[in-house]
Protein backbone atom coordinates (compact mmCIF):
# COMPACT_ATOMS: atom_id res chain seq x y z
CA UNK A 1 0.00 0.00 0.00
CA UNK A 2 1.44 3.20 -0.99
CA UNK A 3 1.76 6.55 1.12
CA UNK A 4 -1.11 8.34 -0.55
CA UNK A 5 -3.29 4.93 -0.01
CA UNK A 6 -2.38 4.76 3.72
CA UNK A 7 -3.23 8.96 4.36
CA UNK A 8 -6.75 7.71 2.24
CA UNK A 9 -7.14 5.22 5.10
CA UNK A 10 -6.16 6.92 7.62
CA UNK A 11 -8.37 10.03 6.89
CA UNK A 12 -11.52 7.30 6.55
CA UNK A 13 -10.54 6.01 9.99
CA UNK A 14 -10.65 9.96 11.88
CA UNK A 15 -13.91 10.60 10.23
CA UNK A 16 -15.62 7.56 11.42
CA UNK A 17 -13.98 8.28 14.94
CA UNK A 18 -15.78 11.99 14.31
CA UNK A 19 -18.81 10.72 12.94
CA UNK A 20 -19.98 8.79 15.69
CA UNK A 21 -18.21 10.71 18.54
CA UNK A 22 -20.27 13.96 16.79
CA UNK A 23 -23.44 11.74 17.47
CA UNK A 24 -22.56 10.38 20.90
CA UNK A 25 -21.37 14.24 22.14
CA UNK A 26 -24.84 15.58 20.81
CA UNK A 27 -26.31 12.88 22.64
CA UNK A 28 -24.71 14.17 25.82
CA UNK A 29 -24.38 17.72 25.27
CA UNK A 30 -25.81 18.73 28.49
CA UNK A 31 -23.35 17.38 30.47
CA UNK A 32 -20.57 18.91 32.05
CA UNK A 33 -16.52 18.70 30.52
CA UNK A 34 -15.36 16.00 32.70
CA UNK A 35 -18.76 14.47 33.27
CA UNK A 36 -18.58 11.67 30.25
CA UNK A 37 -16.32 9.47 29.47
CA UNK A 38 -15.92 9.77 25.91
CA UNK A 39 -16.97 12.70 23.49
CA UNK A 40 -16.09 13.83 19.60
CA UNK A 41 -12.38 14.03 20.73
CA UNK A 42 -12.32 10.44 23.04
CA UNK A 43 -14.40 8.52 19.74
CA UNK A 44 -11.60 9.96 16.92
CA UNK A 45 -8.93 9.00 19.19
CA UNK A 46 -10.32 5.98 19.47
CA UNK A 47 -10.78 5.39 15.80
CA UNK A 48 -7.00 6.51 15.72
CA UNK A 49 -5.82 4.15 18.25
CA UNK A 50 -7.62 0.85 16.14
CA UNK A 51 -5.95 2.42 12.62
CA UNK A 52 -2.59 2.41 14.01
CA UNK A 53 -2.92 -0.82 15.62
CA UNK A 54 -3.82 -2.35 12.19
CA UNK A 55 -1.14 -0.53 10.78
CA UNK A 56 1.39 -1.59 12.83
CA UNK A 57 0.65 -5.31 12.26
CA UNK A 58 1.79 -5.64 9.41
CA UNK A 59 2.31 -9.28 9.58
CA UNK A 60 -1.37 -8.98 9.04
CA UNK A 61 -2.02 -11.90 12.01
CA UNK A 62 -3.47 -9.19 14.10
CA UNK A 63 -2.28 -10.18 17.31
CA UNK A 64 -1.12 -6.54 17.55
CA UNK A 65 -4.79 -5.29 16.68
CA UNK A 66 -6.23 -7.71 19.32
CA UNK A 67 -3.59 -6.94 21.92
CA UNK A 68 -4.31 -2.80 21.70
CA UNK A 69 -8.06 -3.85 21.55
CA UNK A 70 -7.61 -5.20 24.97
CA UNK A 71 -5.34 -3.31 26.37
CA UNK A 72 -8.50 -0.28 25.05
CA UNK A 73 -11.61 -2.14 25.96
CA UNK A 74 -10.62 -2.87 29.84
CA UNK A 75 -9.99 0.41 31.17
CA UNK A 76 -12.21 1.98 28.72
CA UNK A 77 -14.77 -0.48 30.19
CA UNK A 78 -13.89 0.24 33.88
CA UNK A 79 -14.72 4.09 33.03
CA UNK A 80 -17.85 3.24 31.76
CA UNK A 81 -18.47 0.93 34.55
CA UNK A 82 -17.86 3.96 37.12
CA UNK A 83 -20.22 6.77 35.11
CA UNK A 84 -22.94 4.19 35.29
CA UNK A 85 -22.82 3.68 39.08
CA UNK A 86 -22.70 7.26 39.22
CA UNK A 87 -25.40 7.96 36.86
CA UNK A 88 -27.22 4.65 38.66
CA UNK A 89 -27.92 3.85 34.46
CA UNK A 90 -27.18 0.29 33.03
CA UNK A 91 -27.04 0.84 29.30
CA UNK A 92 -24.01 -0.58 27.54
CA UNK A 93 -24.46 1.60 24.62
CA UNK A 94 -21.30 4.15 25.04
CA UNK A 95 -19.31 1.00 25.75
CA UNK A 96 -20.33 -0.90 22.31
CA UNK A 97 -20.04 2.22 20.27
CA UNK A 98 -16.13 2.82 21.35
CA UNK A 99 -15.30 -0.52 20.80
CA UNK A 100 -17.14 -0.59 17.60
CA UNK A 101 -15.63 2.70 16.45
CA UNK A 102 -11.86 0.81 17.38
CA UNK A 103 -12.86 -1.91 15.30
CA UNK A 104 -14.18 0.13 12.47
CA UNK A 105 -10.91 2.17 12.89
CA UNK A 106 -8.67 -0.76 12.65
CA UNK A 107 -10.98 -2.39 9.71
CA UNK A 108 -10.78 1.21 7.92
CA UNK A 109 -6.71 0.65 7.57
CA UNK A 110 -6.54 -2.99 6.23
CA UNK A 111 -10.17 -3.31 4.31
CA UNK A 112 -12.34 -1.82 2.06
CA UNK A 113 -12.89 1.85 2.50
CA UNK A 114 -16.50 1.54 1.28
CA UNK A 115 -17.47 -1.48 3.60
CA UNK A 116 -16.02 0.31 6.17
CA UNK A 117 -17.58 4.08 5.60
CA UNK A 118 -21.13 1.90 5.05
CA UNK A 119 -20.98 0.17 8.55
CA UNK A 120 -19.93 3.99 10.31
CA UNK A 121 -22.93 5.60 9.12
CA UNK A 122 -25.47 2.44 9.73
CA UNK A 123 -24.27 2.77 13.23
CA UNK A 124 -24.41 6.07 13.70
CA UNK A 125 -28.05 5.83 11.72
CA UNK A 126 -28.95 3.37 14.86
CA UNK A 127 -27.35 5.25 17.48
CA UNK A 128 -29.08 8.39 16.31
CA UNK A 129 -32.56 6.72 16.04
CA UNK A 130 -32.62 5.54 19.96
CA UNK A 131 -36.17 7.33 20.51
CA UNK A 132 -37.39 6.45 17.52
CA UNK A 133 -36.44 2.40 18.15
CA UNK A 134 -37.71 2.60 21.53
CA UNK A 135 -41.08 4.10 20.64
CA UNK A 136 -41.44 1.32 17.96
CA UNK A 137 -40.43 -1.39 20.04
CA UNK A 138 -43.40 -0.27 22.73
CA UNK A 139 -46.10 -0.12 20.04
CA UNK A 140 -44.85 -3.38 18.44
CA UNK A 141 -47.19 -6.32 19.25
CA UNK A 142 -46.25 -9.70 19.81
CA UNK A 143 -48.40 -11.16 16.75
CA UNK A 144 -46.56 -8.77 14.40
CA UNK A 145 -43.11 -9.58 15.67
CA UNK A 146 -44.45 -13.84 15.61
CA UNK A 147 -45.24 -12.81 11.81
CA UNK A 148 -42.07 -11.19 11.11
CA UNK A 149 -40.03 -13.86 12.99
CA UNK A 150 -41.93 -16.10 10.76
CA UNK A 151 -41.45 -14.27 7.69
CA UNK A 152 -37.44 -13.99 8.60
CA UNK A 153 -37.28 -18.29 9.01
CA UNK A 154 -39.34 -18.65 5.94
CA UNK A 155 -36.78 -16.16 3.78
CA UNK A 156 -34.06 -17.07 5.21
CA UNK A 157 -33.70 -20.09 6.65
CA UNK A 158 -36.14 -22.56 4.46
CA UNK A 159 -35.75 -20.89 0.88
CA UNK A 160 -31.80 -20.91 0.59
CA UNK A 161 -32.18 -24.49 1.19
CA UNK A 162 -34.87 -25.53 -1.49
CA UNK A 163 -33.10 -26.56 -4.83
CA UNK A 164 -33.56 -23.96 -7.45
CA UNK A 165 -34.12 -26.91 -9.96
CA UNK A 166 -37.26 -28.62 -11.03
CA UNK A 167 -37.59 -31.85 -9.13
CA UNK A 168 -40.88 -33.60 -11.12
CA UNK A 169 -40.09 -35.93 -13.80
CA UNK A 170 -42.09 -33.24 -16.33
CA UNK A 171 -39.79 -30.57 -15.17
CA UNK A 172 -42.60 -28.22 -14.11
CA UNK A 173 -42.17 -27.75 -10.41
CA UNK A 174 -38.92 -25.79 -9.38
CA UNK A 175 -39.19 -25.53 -5.35
CA UNK A 176 -36.98 -22.28 -4.83
CA UNK A 177 -39.52 -20.56 -6.94
CA UNK A 178 -42.29 -22.06 -5.57
CA UNK A 179 -41.82 -21.15 -2.35
CA UNK A 180 -40.61 -17.65 -3.18
CA UNK A 181 -43.86 -16.57 -4.14
CA UNK A 182 -45.54 -18.61 -1.40
CA UNK A 183 -43.04 -15.83 0.64
CA UNK A 184 -44.49 -12.55 -1.55
CA UNK A 185 -47.54 -13.79 -0.49
CA UNK A 186 -47.00 -13.46 3.61
CA UNK A 187 -44.63 -10.10 2.80
CA UNK A 188 -47.68 -8.57 0.28
CA UNK A 189 -49.96 -8.60 3.69
CA UNK A 190 -47.57 -7.89 6.32
CA UNK A 191 -47.01 -4.72 4.40
CA UNK A 192 -50.47 -3.98 4.23
CA UNK A 193 -50.67 -4.41 7.91
CA UNK A 194 -48.08 -2.31 8.84
CA UNK A 195 -49.31 0.21 6.45
CA UNK A 196 -52.79 0.19 7.61
CA UNK A 197 -51.42 0.66 11.46
CA UNK A 198 -48.60 3.14 10.03
CA UNK A 199 -50.80 5.71 7.58
CA UNK A 200 -54.18 4.79 8.11
CA UNK A 201 -56.77 2.48 6.44
CA UNK A 202 -57.33 5.04 3.60
CA UNK A 203 -53.61 5.64 2.79
CA UNK A 204 -51.88 2.71 4.39
CA UNK A 205 -53.83 0.76 2.17
CA UNK A 206 -53.11 2.61 -0.97
CA UNK A 207 -48.93 2.60 -0.56
CA UNK A 208 -49.60 -0.74 0.20
CA UNK A 209 -50.84 -1.94 -3.17
CA UNK A 210 -48.48 0.25 -4.91
CA UNK A 211 -45.41 -1.21 -3.64
CA UNK A 212 -47.41 -4.78 -4.03
CA UNK A 213 -47.71 -4.24 -7.66
CA UNK A 214 -44.33 -4.21 -8.15
CA UNK A 215 -44.30 -7.41 -6.81
CA UNK A 216 -47.68 -9.38 -7.60
CA UNK A 217 -51.15 -7.42 -8.30
CA UNK A 218 -53.11 -10.98 -7.53
CA UNK A 219 -51.32 -11.37 -4.33
CA UNK A 220 -52.84 -7.62 -3.59
CA UNK A 221 -56.30 -8.47 -4.67
CA UNK A 222 -57.01 -11.41 -2.61
CA UNK A 223 -55.27 -10.25 0.44
CA UNK A 224 -57.01 -6.84 0.17
CA UNK A 225 -60.61 -8.60 -0.52
CA UNK A 226 -60.38 -10.11 2.58
CA UNK A 227 -60.73 -6.97 4.51
CA UNK A 228 -63.50 -5.86 2.41
CA UNK A 229 -65.29 -8.93 2.91
CA UNK A 230 -64.56 -8.37 6.93
CA UNK A 231 -65.98 -4.66 6.69
CA UNK A 232 -67.83 -3.26 4.38
CA UNK A 233 -67.24 -0.24 5.12
CA UNK A 234 -63.76 -0.37 3.90
CA UNK A 235 -65.20 -0.86 0.36
CA UNK A 236 -63.43 2.17 -1.23
CA UNK A 237 -60.46 1.84 0.56
CA UNK A 238 -59.60 -1.65 -0.66
CA UNK A 239 -60.99 -0.97 -4.22
CA UNK A 240 -58.07 1.87 -4.49
CA UNK A 241 -55.58 -0.22 -3.24
CA UNK A 242 -56.22 -2.82 -5.56
CA UNK A 243 -56.71 -0.28 -8.69
CA UNK A 244 -53.78 1.02 -7.58
CA UNK A 245 -52.01 -2.20 -7.51
CA UNK A 246 -53.06 -3.10 -11.23
CA UNK A 247 -51.83 0.25 -12.48
CA UNK A 248 -48.85 -0.36 -10.82
CA UNK A 249 -48.62 -4.13 -12.32
CA UNK A 250 -49.66 -3.04 -15.91
CA UNK A 251 -46.91 -0.81 -16.05
CA UNK A 252 -44.29 -2.72 -14.88
CA UNK A 253 -45.09 -5.47 -17.51
CA UNK A 254 -44.99 -3.05 -20.38
CA UNK A 255 -41.53 -2.35 -18.94
CA UNK A 256 -40.00 -5.58 -18.77
CA UNK A 257 -41.09 -6.46 -22.41
CA UNK A 258 -39.88 -3.39 -23.91
CA UNK A 259 -36.23 -3.13 -21.64
CA UNK A 260 -35.49 -6.48 -23.65
CA UNK A 261 -37.69 -5.65 -26.87
CA UNK A 262 -37.61 -2.28 -27.59
CA UNK A 263 -39.42 -3.24 -31.18
CA UNK A 264 -42.68 -4.13 -28.94
CA UNK A 265 -42.60 -0.29 -27.87
CA UNK A 266 -45.01 1.14 -30.25
CA UNK A 267 -47.00 -2.20 -30.32
CA UNK A 268 -47.13 -2.61 -26.55
CA UNK A 269 -47.87 0.94 -25.24
CA UNK A 270 -50.89 2.22 -26.52
CA UNK A 271 -53.25 -0.53 -25.39
CA UNK A 272 -51.14 -1.09 -22.00
CA UNK A 273 -51.56 2.97 -21.56
CA UNK A 274 -55.67 3.07 -22.85
CA UNK A 275 -56.30 0.24 -20.01
CA UNK A 276 -54.17 1.68 -17.24
CA UNK A 277 -56.42 5.13 -18.05
CA UNK A 278 -59.66 3.74 -17.68
CA UNK A 279 -58.29 1.92 -14.21
CA UNK A 280 -57.46 5.30 -13.21
CA UNK A 281 -60.99 7.04 -13.28
CA UNK A 282 -62.52 4.64 -10.51
CA UNK A 283 -59.51 4.61 -8.40
CA UNK A 284 -59.70 7.89 -8.28
CA UNK A 285 -63.44 8.20 -7.83
CA UNK A 286 -62.79 6.04 -5.01
CA UNK A 287 -60.04 7.99 -3.23
CA UNK A 288 -61.70 11.12 -2.97
CA UNK A 289 -65.22 10.12 -2.33
CA UNK A 290 -66.63 12.55 -0.16
CA UNK A 291 -66.48 11.91 3.51
CA UNK A 292 -64.01 8.71 3.11
CA UNK A 293 -60.64 10.58 3.51
CA UNK A 294 -61.10 11.32 7.30
CA UNK A 295 -63.55 8.27 7.81
CA UNK A 296 -62.71 5.84 10.17
CA UNK A 297 -64.24 2.30 9.42
CA UNK A 298 -63.03 0.71 12.58
CA UNK A 299 -61.39 -2.18 10.46
CA UNK A 300 -60.01 -4.81 13.08
CA UNK A 301 -56.12 -5.86 12.22
CA UNK A 302 -55.90 -9.32 12.13
CA UNK A 303 -53.07 -11.35 11.78
CA UNK A 304 -50.73 -10.01 9.51
CA UNK A 305 -49.35 -13.21 7.89
CA UNK A 306 -52.09 -15.72 6.95
CA UNK A 307 -50.66 -19.49 7.13
CA UNK A 308 -53.59 -20.86 5.54
CA UNK A 309 -54.08 -17.77 2.80
CA UNK A 310 -50.50 -18.61 1.75
CA UNK A 311 -51.09 -22.52 1.49
CA UNK A 312 -53.67 -22.67 -0.60
CA UNK A 313 -51.63 -20.24 -2.77
CA UNK A 314 -49.00 -23.18 -3.09
CA UNK A 315 -51.17 -25.53 -4.00
CA UNK A 316 -52.63 -23.35 -6.85
CA UNK A 317 -49.16 -22.06 -7.84
CA UNK A 318 -48.28 -26.44 -8.46
CA UNK A 319 -51.40 -26.95 -10.58
CA UNK A 320 -50.85 -23.72 -12.69
CA UNK A 321 -47.69 -24.32 -12.83
CA UNK A 322 -48.28 -28.44 -13.96
CA UNK A 323 -50.82 -27.04 -16.57
CA UNK A 324 -48.71 -24.41 -18.31
CA UNK A 325 -45.56 -27.40 -18.21
CA UNK A 326 -48.50 -29.13 -20.21
CA UNK A 327 -49.54 -26.29 -22.38
CA UNK A 328 -45.65 -25.59 -23.20
CA UNK A 329 -45.97 -29.35 -24.77
CA UNK A 330 -48.43 -27.99 -27.92
CA UNK A 331 -47.03 -27.79 -31.18
CA UNK A 332 -47.61 -24.55 -33.50
CA UNK A 333 -47.83 -20.01 -32.16
CA UNK A 334 -51.18 -20.89 -30.57
CA UNK A 335 -49.37 -22.76 -27.93
CA UNK A 336 -47.52 -19.24 -27.42
CA UNK A 337 -51.18 -17.56 -27.01
CA UNK A 338 -52.75 -20.78 -25.31
CA UNK A 339 -49.82 -20.68 -23.02
CA UNK A 340 -50.04 -16.90 -22.37
CA UNK A 341 -54.08 -17.50 -21.49
CA UNK A 342 -53.30 -19.99 -19.02
CA UNK A 343 -50.20 -18.59 -17.08
CA UNK A 344 -51.69 -15.70 -16.85
CA UNK A 345 -54.18 -16.34 -14.90
CA UNK A 346 -51.32 -16.44 -12.42
CA UNK A 347 -49.03 -14.53 -13.21
CA UNK A 348 -47.70 -12.33 -16.49
CA UNK A 349 -44.09 -12.23 -15.64
CA UNK A 350 -43.53 -15.73 -17.25
CA UNK A 351 -45.43 -15.04 -20.75
CA UNK A 352 -43.98 -11.65 -20.51
CA UNK A 353 -40.18 -12.53 -20.66
CA UNK A 354 -40.66 -15.80 -22.76
CA UNK A 355 -42.53 -13.49 -25.54
CA UNK A 356 -40.29 -10.81 -25.17
CA UNK A 357 -36.83 -13.26 -25.52
CA UNK A 358 -38.67 -14.86 -28.54
CA UNK A 359 -39.16 -11.33 -30.31
CA UNK A 360 -35.32 -11.53 -30.38
CA UNK A 361 -35.17 -14.74 -32.02
CA UNK A 362 -37.94 -13.09 -34.57
CA UNK A 363 -41.21 -14.01 -32.87
CA UNK A 364 -43.23 -11.24 -34.70
CA UNK A 365 -44.05 -8.29 -32.45
CA UNK A 366 -47.79 -8.87 -33.09
CA UNK A 367 -47.62 -12.07 -32.00
CA UNK A 368 -45.44 -11.45 -29.06
CA UNK A 369 -47.79 -7.86 -27.81
CA UNK A 370 -51.11 -10.39 -28.28
CA UNK A 371 -49.80 -13.00 -25.98
CA UNK A 372 -48.67 -10.37 -23.41
CA UNK A 373 -52.29 -8.75 -23.27
CA UNK A 374 -53.98 -11.98 -23.61
CA UNK A 375 -51.88 -13.01 -20.46
CA UNK A 376 -53.09 -9.67 -18.81
CA UNK A 377 -56.50 -9.75 -19.92
CA UNK A 378 -56.55 -13.60 -18.11
CA UNK A 379 -54.50 -12.21 -15.37
CA UNK A 380 -57.54 -9.53 -14.85
CA UNK A 381 -60.00 -11.73 -15.53
CA UNK A 382 -58.97 -14.21 -12.20
CA UNK A 383 -57.99 -11.13 -10.12
CA UNK A 384 -61.75 -10.39 -10.62
CA UNK A 385 -62.85 -14.00 -9.99
CA UNK A 386 -60.46 -13.82 -6.51
CA UNK A 387 -61.97 -10.67 -5.67
CA UNK A 388 -65.12 -11.90 -5.25
CA UNK A 389 -64.67 -14.97 -3.87
CA UNK A 390 -62.48 -13.52 -0.79
CA UNK A 391 -64.14 -10.28 -0.76
CA UNK A 392 -67.41 -10.73 -1.78
CA UNK A 393 -70.28 -10.49 -4.64
CA UNK A 394 -69.97 -6.90 -4.51
CA UNK A 395 -66.17 -6.52 -4.56
CA UNK A 396 -66.27 -9.04 -7.52
CA UNK A 397 -68.39 -7.44 -9.80
CA UNK A 398 -67.06 -4.11 -9.33
CA UNK A 399 -63.35 -5.46 -10.40
CA UNK A 400 -65.07 -7.11 -13.14
CA UNK A 401 -66.76 -4.12 -14.71
CA UNK A 402 -63.88 -1.91 -14.31
CA UNK A 403 -61.61 -4.96 -15.62
CA UNK A 404 -63.82 -5.30 -18.63
CA UNK A 405 -63.69 -1.45 -19.38
CA UNK A 406 -60.22 -1.59 -18.87
CA UNK A 407 -59.76 -4.54 -21.56
CA UNK A 408 -62.42 -2.73 -24.06
CA UNK A 409 -60.41 0.06 -24.00
CA UNK A 410 -56.96 -2.06 -24.54
CA UNK A 411 -58.69 -3.48 -27.25
CA UNK A 412 -59.28 -0.66 -28.82
CA UNK A 413 -55.81 0.25 -29.45
CA UNK A 414 -54.66 -3.10 -30.27
CA UNK A 415 -54.30 -3.53 -34.38
CA UNK A 416 -55.35 -6.84 -34.67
Amino acid sequence: MSDFQLLQHGALAIAIGLLIGIQRGWQEREAQDGARVAGIRTFTLIAMLGAASALIDGSGTGVVVAACFLGFALPYGLFEYRQSRALRTYSATNFVAGLLTFALGAYAMEGRMAIAAASAIAATAILAERHALHDFLRKLKWTELRAAILLLVMTGVLLPVLPDRPVDPWGALNPHQIWLMTVLIGIVGYVGYIAIRVAGEKNGLLYAGLAGGLVTSTTVTWTFARIARRDSSAFAEVLTAILGAWIVSLIRMALIAISIAPSLTTTLLPPVGAACAVLLLPAIGSYIRPGSRNRETGLVLQNPVDLPLMLKFLLVLVAIMLLSKWAAGMPGQSNLLFLGGLSGAFDVDPITLSSANMTLGGLPVSTAVRAILIAATSNAAAKAILGAAFGGPRLGITLGAIAAAAIGAGAVFFPF
